[in-house]
């Protein structure tokens, strides 16, 4: 008889090493491993992943390149609602698992697999995301999740692939990294914790810079187009480059503290320097060239969408309507933004826009009025507070 495939969503790392070695020997599967790239890996990493497969005893092993596609369908308008969870973290991991699995999901039903498997554990959100998008686009195809369903620890992740013979870097594989265009993640035993920080060197790049820097950058209608006068043909590889030059800063870097799908808490420490700087960047072009009510919605809206976009429901509807809204309020939102680096910090300098509304020709905050007079003034301030002087006159209220 013909083995079953399944189809591995495989990183290279510990956890799907496992599944690997799992599923072909102990379970008897025909795997057929994928990793799906959303702008982390470079040609040789990939290489190398695609050579560690094969080790662990895989009959196929594909690539399948996402990174343009998940920054125009989701990146973007992470950018445009400048989304950070909990004003600190900016989707790095959970916005790419949503591209990862509807990617595996679409292998799967190419070539017609029986099951798919991931190597999430059952205390995270990735279990959720990587479920729930497969029984929306493959329900009629089956989810195994060896640490989740074994509840494995790392120690006897490690254990059994000595057992059976696999040669890997085990002290690099105390660490859960996960890197992609939008950011870099950092899991271990310190951010199980309440208290501890990461150690130096597991943070995946390291400090080489620290002489202040001041960058241009250039937006237009909320896109990175360009970088001290260089163009990019693609806002994918505007990022990237970003990323090449703030990263050794040590930019970006923070323990992101939140609330999981499942309810309980939860720590991960992160290295994004390219989004970070881009968001904020992005956000004050957007608060000088943008009226007050399409900040406040904006605000509002996008806080939605981040949070649903947390919980793996990109495939909701309510998802396009708000990515709709969000591609409208970028129409005037283009620029030049001034940005100094300096070891493990950046601050945004200032903005030169057309459609910059802070223009001198209408006034001056705390200094000139050219568009109103005093007296303007003095009947507009009497009828904005009308209603609440009518009611604090008829409650006979002081």
């Amino acid at each position: 008889m013909d083995k079953k495939k399944v189809v591995l969503a495989y990183s290279g790392g510990l956890d799907t090493s496992f599944c690997c070695i799992y599923l072909t020997r102990d379970l008897g599967y025909e795997v057929h491993s994928v990793i799906v790239n959303t702008g982390g890996f470079s040609d040789e990493e990939l290489k190398n992943v695609e050579e560690r497969a094969y080790q662990m005893g895989v009959t196929s092993h594909h690539v399948v390149d996402e990174t343009e596609n998940f920054y125009n369908t989701c990146v973007r308008y992470l950018i445009y609602g400048n989304v950070l969870k909990n004003n600190t973290y900016p989707l790095s991991v959970s916005a790419e698992r949503v591209s990862q699995a509807t990617a595996i999901a679409n292998y799967a039903k190419e070539i017609g697999a029986v099951a798919v498997a991931h190597g999430s554990t059952g205390a995270g959100n990735d279990q959720v995301r990587f479920d729930m998008i497969f029984n929306i686009l493959v329900p009629e195809v089956e989810i195994i999740t060896p640490i989740r369903d074994l509840k494995l620890s790392r120690e006897e992740e490690i254990e059994y692939l000595k057992k059976h013979g696999v040669e890997m870097n085990f002290e690099k594989a105390k660490y859960s990294i996960n890197k992609g265009i939008w950011g870099t993640s950092v899991g271990g035993k310190e951010t199980l914790t309440s208290h501890l920080g990461l150690p130096e060197d597991a943070w995946p790049t390291q400090v080489t810079s620290s002489e202040p820097k001041t960058l241009e950058l250039v937006f237009e209608q909320g896109e990175l187009k360009a970088i001290d006068g260089t163009q990019y043909d693609h806002p994918t590889k505007a990022i990237q480059a970003l990323q090449a030059i703030a990263q050794p800063y040590g930019i970006g870097r923070d323990i992101h503290v939140g609330d999981t799908i499942i309810g309980i808490k939860g720590r991960v420490g992160f290295e994004a320097a390219a989004p970070m700087v881009i968001i904020k960047a992005h956000h004050t072009l957007e608060k000088h060239v943008l009226t007050k009510w399409q900040l406040s919605w904006k605000d509002q809206l996008s806080s939605f969408y981040g949070n649903w976009l947390h919980e793996g429901q990109f495939h909701d509807p309510i998802m396009r309507n708000i990515e709709a809204f969000l591609t409208d309020t970028q129409k005037q939102v283009s620029g030049k933004v001034f940005v100094e680096l300096n070891a493990y910090r950046f601050q945004v300098i200032g903005i030169e826009s057309d459609h910059d509304l802070m223009s001198n020709k209408f006034g001056s905050y705390g200094e000139m009025n050219n568009a109103w007079s005093g007296e303007d003034v003095k009947g507009f301030s009497k009828i904005f507070g009308n209603q609440v002087m009518i009611y604090h006159k008829v409650n006979g209220q002081d």
